[in-house]
Order: structure tokens, then sequence, then C-alpha cells
């Protein structure tokens, strides 16, 4: 008892903690990490909860609310956490559905439904209906980490809505309980209700017949509001249909019996062009006649480069046809294109059937709710109105007129959609920064909302009301609906416990803004963030919650995706890279992560971060998660001691340095056990780790001594020189990837130059946060690499980690020296270097299948269509599989890692290699992911020189042409 009452004292919550503790058999989290995760969506507001539960049933739902009943604490369901809006926010206690209620739990085939969990991912939907031939219709961008639950709530739509409708039109029944704690199953009818409930809505309905009638504009993306209006006896009463999109604040949905769709078999994707953005809108509605799956509607603003690729215009509708075969679709999207021509709008057209080029093209829609946050000068945008609906028809005349009602407000921003529902979404420049920002933000709002309904639209037409557009309600419904609203809501929730503030009743729209808390001014930092004003707390508003790092399914037979990791092995949000942008923006904020730079919350977040950088080409925002950690690093234990992992391997080119003249003794002591393990427990490594043990003669020695056996026989003149960069790991342990490049780079008539003196690109102390070490090892660098880079001479990477170190670390660290820039402009891959210096030459015939995986550093900051490009020439067929080694690095080495490391590892390498034929070549270009390969499996894996050095020896000994030195360098 005393120790209750002292903790009481100190924690006013703790008994409501320890109450939901007894009841809950599912997680209950108070803590300062669980809360900070929840207190944003992907809107522009936030709020702190008291803490958040983790229920594993319906039953344990209806324990937290009899326990937040009794302590008079509001309850707020939460799925994905992407709302636009605000709702998934919430002060009181989240219940997070994605940890335990997750399952599809039926498919019944011959009637097309499908019975799932609020908790369950929309694409785990779709794969289990997939093995029926069937899938569920809505879908929008976030499908591959937004919850049914979430969509439920919202009434979420997505692109295929034209063929299939809102996430309303596809709900068949519903089971909820209500605040009060009373259970009910929704569907059509007001059987399955509480009594008191039911003849509280018979009578709301019959009591307002004519303004339920009237009242509700016939729109296919009338979202705002509650949908009354399905409640009339001539739509049959369809109380599923007028809980879907209610936002949490009528009743918390347990279980969902969803209508599924058979999808067309083939598809193929017409794009046309037009003048305009208003030309292209005034077009979309104009599309449907001819049963289009999606029209979907951008402008040059949002598509950025991809404009190239795309016909002749200057905005473009993406619009998707099927069919029973491929040739069907293809067919029905040329006739498409055909009928919209005779319009004379359409300034060119381009019918696609490749699957690839239309996944490559959807991405760049789908990743619009994130790079829309980014204006083409770098600006930052946000929803600011975000998602209206006008009648389809009226398209073209609402966008210009918004237009210009953004240019009277002094306002950017690049609209985007699905334009044959009328619905259209825009990410705006408004500065919610400063106080006049704020209140120009709410001035356009009210302007925006009053020429919505002035054309007859929603003022939201797929994310919800939530607090970014609540309080405008009264404008499109009129005073009378909205008082039937709050009456609705107090029929469900007469405690009024469920999501307060949302819907009805509503905060403003200028309240609880995620940026008030944030610092005013510039936080001191090490690194430039040249993409964000040199400001840390502008980069770490990038993340803006869309979750794309929260996939857990790699994009099938694409290569494609390495974020996040960490996240896909512990499917738990601090792992996330939102999570972590999250917990950052809190550590900034300093309400609830109190301690800064210090933070013990944020240090164990960013533990597991592999710093694979593949957040930095896959968020749609451009989030760089592994350049953030450093940054952390750098001041957490700035003046203290670092973790021993740090001094060891963070440091490790120096000591391979040092030891290089006692490589065997180092070797004899690696070959014993006890030396080993008391080596490892002394270094912070992991004990179950082998540790690679250095070459016996470093690649720049070898070069050394071939240059003396050779002098005088160098490249003739003309022969374009490259500097070969000795990279640490090439240049102490696998030398044979040094010089299987030379051999590769010499036979292509290029001359290679190695720097004269040791250099580094410094990234294990970037990775580590020691960037005053890192800083001071640059500058080493650029001296030594002056004279070439004064030359003007390419620089050649065999390492990726260390060559997109070069590329982007050094001028990260070095922004103000003009060598660190033109060195970081120099580098190539090995595959770049030979087809821009040598693209006569031909590569020798390899003529075998592949297997492996592109280095995530090379995926993320290099690219590898030039590799891709060379594997083809070489006849190396076949694609490398994306994710991460695991190893990355330090990580997989470093002690309490392991476990995580062979778990990322075995997300996409390992099974790829599983897979493999039996005769595939093992490609690995990075030493992590090679020695990965080498202490999980029986395969060897090489880097793409070695491969290519070998079958030119062939080649050469099948001419009959000598050489002095092998492909590995040794002599003959």
């Amino acid at each position: 008892m005393g120790d209750h009452s002292s903790r009481s004292a100190t924690d006013p919550y703790a008994s409501l903690r320890a109450a939901l503790g007894t009841v809950v058999r599912g997680d209950v989290d108070f803590s300062v990490s669980a809360r900070a995760l929840t207190t944003m969506d992907a809107s522009n507001y936030r709020r702190v909860p008291l803490g958040v539960v983790a229920p594993r049933d319906a039953d344990d739902v209806a324990g937290v609310l009899a326990v937040c009943r009794e302590h008079g604490v509001p309850v707020v369901p939460r799925g994905g956490g992407t709302s636009v809006a605000g709702q998934a926010t919430g002060e009181g206690v989240v219940l997070d559905f994605t940890r335990h209620m997750d399952a599809v739990l039926s498919v019944d085939a011959q009637a097309r439904t499908a019975v799932v969990q609020p908790g369950v991912v929309l694409d785990r939907l779709r794969t289990a209906a997939g093995a029926y031939g069937l899938t569920f219709g809505p879908d929008p961008s976030t499908h591959g980490r937004c919850t049914l639950g979430g969509m439920i709530g919202n009434n979420a739509c997505g692109s295929h809505s034209v063929a299939w409708g809102t996430t309303a039109d596809n709900v068949t029944a519903l089971d909820v309980l209500t605040y009060d704690g009373e259970r009910a199953r929704l569907a059509r009818g007001y059987e399955g209700l509480p009594q008191l409930l039911a003849d509280g809505l018979r009578a709301l309905v019959d009591g307002h017949l004519a303004l339920l009638r009237t009242g509700f504009p016939d729109l296919p993306r009338r979202i705002s509001g509650y949908v009354l209006d399905a409640l009339l006896p001539e739509r049959r009463t369809d109380v599923a249909r007028a809980f879907t999109g209610s936002e949490g604040t009528l009743a918390v949905l347990t279980e969902a019996t969803v209508r599924l769709v058979r999808p067309p078999a083939a598809r193929a994707l017409a794009v046309l062009g037009y003048p305009d953005e208003g030309a292209a809108a005034d077009a979309g509605h104009l599309l449907v006649p001819y049963g289009p799956l999606t029209v979907e509607g951008m402008a040059a603003d949002l598509v950025g480069d991809t404009a190239a690729d795309l016909p002749r215009g200057a905005a473009w509708l993406f619009v998707e046809t099927g069919g029973d075969t491929p040739a069907e679709a293809a067919a029905g999207a040329e006739a498409l294109c055909r009928a919209a021509a005779a319009d004379g709008l359409v300034s060119g057209h381009t019918v696609i059937t490749d699957p690839a080029g239309q996944r490559a093209l959807w991405r760049v829609r789908e990743d619009a709710a994130g790079t829309a946050t980014r204006l083409p000068d770098g600006s930052e945008a946000w929803p600011g109105w975000e998602d209206c609906a006008v009648p389809p028809e009226r398209l073209g005349a609402y966008l210009r007129e918004f237009r210009a009602l953004l240019g009277r407000h002094g306002l950017r921003g690049a609209p985007y959609g699905h334009f044959a529902d009328g619905c259209v979404h825009v990410r705006l420049d408004v500065d919610l920064l400063s106080a006049a920002g704020v209140r120009r933000y709410r001035a356009f709002s009210a302007e925006v909302a009053e020429l919505v309904v002035a054309h007859g639209g929603s003022l939201s037409g797929e994310h919800g009301d939530g607090q970014a557009r609540a309080e405008l309600l009264p404008l499109m419904y009129g005073p009378q609906a909205v008082r039937l609203f709050e009456r609705f809501k107090d029929l469900w929730d007469p405690a009024g416990g469920l999501n307060p503030g949302m819907v009805v009743r509503p905060y403003r729209l200028d309240e609880n803004l995620r940026f008030d808390v944030l610092p005013r001014r510039p936080v001191p930092v090490q690194l430039a963030y040249p993409g964000d004003g040199g400001d840390f707390s502008t980069a770490v508003r990038r993340c803006v919650g869309v979750a794309k790092c929260r996939e857990t399914e790699p994009a099938a037979g694409s290569g494609e995706g390495v974020m996040c990791p960490s996240y896909r092995v512990t499917r738990d949000e601090r792992h996330s890279t939102r999570g972590r942008a999250r917990l950052l923006h809190e550590m900034l904020a300093g309400e609830l992560i109190t301690d800064g730079w210090r933070s013990q919350e944020v240090r164990e977040a960013l533990d597991l971060c592999l710093a694979c950088k593949g957040c930095r080409s896959d968020c749609p925002a451009g989030v760089d998660m592994a350049t953030y950690k450093a940054e952390f690093l750098h001041h957490h234990y700035a003046g203290r001691p670092r973790p021993a992992a740090h001094y060891t391997m963070g440091r490790l080119p120096l000591w391979l340095h040092l030891g290089a003249p006692a490589t065997p003794l180092i070797n004899e002591l690696l070959s014993r056990p006890r030396p080993t393990a008391l080596a490892k427990r002394l270094a912070g490594i992991a004990p179950e780790r082998d540790l690679p043990h250095p070459a016996p003669e470093p690649f720049t020695r070898w070069w050394r001594r071939r240059a003396r056996a050779r002098q005088g026989a160098g490249g003739g003149p003309g022969r374009s020189a490259v500097v070969l960069w000795p990279d640490t790991f090439t240049n102490y342990f696998s030398p044979s990837v040094g010089r299987a490049a030379v051999a590769v780079l010499e036979d292509a008539g290029l001359r290679v130059v190695v720097p004269p003196k040791a250099v580094c690109c410094g990234l294990t102390w970037v990775s580590t946060g020691q960037l005053t070490q890192a800083r001071a090892v640059l500058r080493r660098t650029l001296r030594v690499m002056a004279p070439a880079l004064d030359a003007g001479l390419p620089v050649v990477g065999l390492e990726p980690s260390c060559t997109a170190a070069l590329r982007t670390d050094l001028t990260e660290l070095l922004p103000d020296e003009p060598h660190a820039r033109r060195l970081a402009s120099s580098v190539r891959t090995f595959a770049q270097v030979l087809e821009e210096r040598a693209p006569l030459w031909e590569p020798p015939r390899v003529g075998r299948p592949v297997a492996g995986q592109t280095h995530c550093h090379q995926h993320a900051v290099l690219g590898d269509a030039a590799e891709r490009r060379l594997r083809e020439r070489a006849g190396l067929a076949g694609e490398l599989s994306g994710g991460c080694c695991g190893l990355a690095g330090d990580f997989g080495f470093t002690r309490g890692h392991y476990d995580v490391s062979v778990a990322c590892a075995e997300e996409q390498l390992l099974p790829s290699l599983r897979q493999a034929p039996r005769d595939a070549e093992v490609l690995a270009d990075g030493f992590s992911c090679r020695t990965q390969i080498a202490q999980l499996t029986d395969v060897r894996g090489r880097h793409l020189a070695e491969v290519l050095a070998d079958a030119l020896a062939s080649r050469n000994r099948g001419r009959g042409e000598g050489t002095d030195e092998d492909p590995g360098g040794g002599r003959k």
C-alpha cells in the first residue's frame, strides 16, 4: 500500500495503468517512448496520450473501455497512424490494433466476403483474398501499411473507387463495442443494436426525414460528416454504412465482414497528356463510360523528372483498364485513348502493358503523399487542404478557381488525385511555424471551404474531417445538420469518451499543431543538411507520417525496397523510420523527452537502426535516418565514454593500418578460440560472430609491388586514367576484388591509378557518430586526392558503402571544402566508370544466372542501373534481391544485434539464395554482404569485378593469350 501511494503521488495515472494491467492480456505501455510514438499521425496535428494499449481480442477492448470509463479517460482507436486529418491522435488511451488484432479470420470465396480484425493491413487481406482470385476493391496509396480498421474509420477510397467504390460500399457487417461497454453488430436494420440506441436512431431518422433526404450532397466522394442519410428506409437503414467514416467517435470496431471483388486477370495503363491541369480535370469524368478501373490526374509540378518519360503535356491522366488477357486489357486502353483523343484536348498518349513499367509510374502516384511535401524548389508543403471533392463534371472549373485562390493567398501546391471522382489532394507551402502563417492558413481554409461548397462539393473526399475540417462542417451542411451530427454522436457515446474533438464539437483547425512545440531557432549540429537549410528540425520534419517504412512485404520480384529492415523484423514502431523520427521530434520538443541529446529513449530506438540508408531513397519524403543517427550519436556521447564497439569497429581503418605489419600474428591469434573470445568480449563484438581475417597482403602493397615490377610498362599514351579507390575493406580484407577490378579496367583500355598514400571515406567514424574524427580523416584524404581531383580524374569505388559515403557524407561533413564537392561529384561505381569511360568495351560472356543482393547503400545513394546493364551484357541473367543483408558494417558485429542481423538476412537475401539455381553466380559487391553470406550459408558471394575478371582470364586462355598474372593477382 505504501508503494502504491508513493507512486501515485508522483504518477497521477498509476492507478489507471495498474487497473488496465489487471484486465488486459495484451500490452499496456505508459512509457515515454510509447506515448511519444503516438503523438502524431500523418497530419499537421499533435496530441499527447496518457498511454498505449495493444489489445489481444474484443474482451481486452471491453476491459480497456471499462477501466477508462471508470477513470473518466477518453479512448482513441488507432490503426496504421496514416490519417491525414488528425483523427488518429488523442490525449487519452490509444488502442493500437496493429500488434495483436491483425488477422484475416476467414475468407469465403463463394460469398466473396472476408472476416478481418481491425489491425490487419490491407495488403495482407489482399494476399489472403488473392489465393481465391479475389481482392478488396478500395486501395489507398498506403495499402502496404494502412489497416482495415483505419479504412473503415475514415471510409478510405483509393484509386480504384471508380470501379469498386469506397470502403463503405464494401462493408457488410461490423462488430463494435460502445464506450459504455455494450456490444453491437451493425449491418442493415436496427437488429443487433442495444435497444436504447436502436430506439434513438429510429427517432432521429423519423423526426428529420426531409433534412436527411435533401441536406446531403449526392457525391461519389462525400466523406465529410456522418452519413446519416444511409439510415433512410429507402436505403435499407444501413447502419454499417452510417458507422463507416465515423473516425472512431461512435464505437470501437473489433471485427468486420467485408465484400471482396474479382479483379481482372490482366491490366494495361493508358497515360493521356493534356496541355494543363484544368483540361485534364475537364476530361476525367468523360472517360468513365469506357469502364476504366482508375482515372488518376497529376500535373508537372508533382511528377518532376518522370515527365520526360510521359506523353507530351503539362498534366496527365493515368487510366487503368482490365481484361481477361493482356491483349484484351491493351485493346481497351487503346480504344480509350482513341476516344479521349477525339475531344481534341489530348496532347499525347501512350499505352503501357509491361507490369514493371506500370509499377514504376504508379509508384509516382502512390508516393505523392510524401513527395508532395517538398515542392520543386525544396520548400516544405503540408496537408493544408488535402482531399476535397466536387461533382466530377465541375472539377476543372473548381481547380482553376482553386489555383487563383492559392495565388491570392501567396500559396503554392501540387494538386493530384482521383479526377473521375472529382477528388483532389494537395499539399500547401503554408507557413505553420509563425503566428502570421497560421492566421493565413485559417483564412485560406475558410475561403476554400466556401469555394468547395459553392461547387456542390464535400470538404473531405477521402481522408475524413478529423481536426483539419470538422470546424468547417457548418459551411457545408448548415447548423441544423451539424446539430443532428451531435445528437447522433450522443446516442452512441453519451459520455463523449471516444475520440473527442473529432467530427462534432471539434477542436479548432489551427490548434494542436505539431509544429508549435519545436524550437524556433536551428539547433547546433555537425552535418550540413543541405536539403533542409542546415536545420535539424527541418530535417526531422520531413517525416510527415505516411509510414511507408512500416511496410513489411517486399516488392514482389522487383528487387526494390530496403526500408526499414529492423522494423520488418521487430514490427515495433520504435524501429521504423517514422518511429525514430517521431522520437527525435519529441526530443526537440522537450515536453515528453526532456533530456535532449542525452535521451535514452532515442538512443534505444536508434540502436537497431542499421544505417542502411534505405529511407533516403524509399521514403517518399526523403528522411535520411542514417544521417540523423550519426548526428545524434555525436551529441549523445560528447564528453563521455562510448560503447566499446565505437572504439574498435568505429575506428577499424586505423587499427587495420597500424596492425598490417603484424597480420600473420593477428591471424594466428584469431585462429585460437580463447584469444578470439576474449577479443570479442573486450571489443563489444557479438560472440556468435566469426571475426574476418585480414588478407596476408593488402591491395595497396600488391599494387606497389606490381608497379615496381612493371616500371615503364604502364598504359600507353591516350589511355584514359581512372583512380581506383582502395577502401579499407577491399584493401585489408578483400584485395582480390581490387586486383580483379584492375584486370577488368585495364582490359577495357583504362589506365588505373591508385592514391600514393592511405585514404579513407570516414564511413566507420560517421556511422558511430564520431564526426569530429571523421572530419579530420576526410581532410587528410582530400589532401592526398587533390592532384587527381585537379586533373579531373574519375574515382572508382568498389565497396558500395564507402562509395556512397564519398558521394554524400563527405559534403555533409565538409560543405565548404571545394575539393570535397569535387571528389563527391567524381565518384563512380565500377560499372558506371566502364560505361562512361569505355563505352565500346565488350565484357566477357559469363552466361550464368545470378543470385545475391544489391547493396543497400547502392540502392539508396548510387543506383544500380549501370550494374544491371553490365550484368546483362555479360550474360548474367536474373534479378538480385532487395532489402539489407543485416550485417551493415558494424551493426551485425555489435554485441546484442546478432539475432536481428540474421532475421534481416532471412527477410530477402537468404531465401533468394536458397531458391537460386545450382549454377547461379552469387553476386555481392559489399564486404558486409559477402561476410553475411559466408557466415550464414555454405556459398560464396563475389564482387562483379571478380566474376568478370575470371571470365576474362578464361576468354584470354581460350584465345591463347598469355598474361603475366592471373585475375587474382598471383604470379604464374
